[in-house]
């Protein structure tokens, strides 16, 4: 049985939607203040290494918690929200399946406490 990690397109294919994912946010006026001073490489490695993690990928995630790394951002539902539509959009374009699509953006949205650190 295939998992969501590997119905994505494993490794390379996290890594286009994330670059994806950051051209969009950089365009984006409510989000791109948010990324403002951070380090966007570091960020994209983190990003790849949490969302392989939480498609079934390995267990490379070794960042701090989310509720910790967000701590301080205050970070609204708007801002989720933007997220997942960029998200779901990256994957879109990159050729992921509406259906696998559908089930990533559920796993991100399970952890919606911790990302807006609620």
């Amino acid at each position: 049985m295939s998992t969501l990690y590997d119905n994505i397109g494993g490794q390379p294919a996290i890594e286009q939607v994330v670059d994806e994912l950051h051209k969009r946010i950089a365009t984006d006026s409510l989000l791109a203040p948010i990324f403002a001073g951070t380090d966007m490489a570091k960020q994209r490695n983190h990003l790849v290494a949490f969302l392989g993690q939480i498609f079934e990928g390995p267990k490379q995630y070794g960042g701090r918690p989310m509720d910790k790394t967000h701590a301080g951002l205050n970070l609204q539902q708007p801002h989720f929200d933007a997220i997942a539509k960029h998200l779901g959009e990256a994957m879109a374009v990159r050729g992921v399946s509406a259906e696998d699509t559908k089930a990533a953006l559920d796993r991100v949205t399970n952890m919606k406490g911790a990302i807006l650190n609620k």
